[in-house]
């Protein structure tokens, strides 16, 4: 099972500090040798975005920053995992890291499944034989 890891938290909480850096990269290479984290990465603030919206029939291209952003998107991870059970418990450790190496800082982690073209071709295949 694929799922993506999303590290939400408010705009310009400054940068993360370096224990913190050190130990996500020790967390980070123990995934890759395990074979779990598929990527990973932190996102540029969103006074460097850009967003792409259709809205009223309009495509807009939009330069941040974007004053409505109250909490951000602030990095991601990939993992090919077992179970949703294993992504919570690799997630939960992630924020630990957060909670030791960076008092006052707020945020979360949001777990969510990945899914590929074979998974809908499975959906369809249940919801034909339910009809059926």
């Amino acid at each position: 099972m694929k799922f993506m890891m999303l590290v939400k938290h408010a705009e310009n909480q400054g940068p993360p500090p370096k224990e913190l850096m050190d130990a996500i990269a020790i967390l980070s290479e123990e995934a890759v040798n395990n074979h779990t984290m598929l990527g990973s990465g932190g996102l540029a603030p969103l006074e460097q975005s850009t967003r792409v919206r259709v809205s009223g029939g309009q495509l807009k291209v939009i330069d941040g920053p974007f004053t409505e952003a109250k909490e951000v998107v602030g990095g991601y991870a990939q993992f090919e995992l077992k179970s949703k059970q294993e992504a919570i418990d690799g997630a939960v450790r992630f924020m630990e890291l957060h909670r030791k190496h960076w008092p006052g800082w707020e945020g979360e982690t949001e777990i969510r499944q990945i899914f590929g073209p074979e998974d809908f071709a499975q959906h369809v295949k249940e919801q034909s034989r339910k009809a059926g």
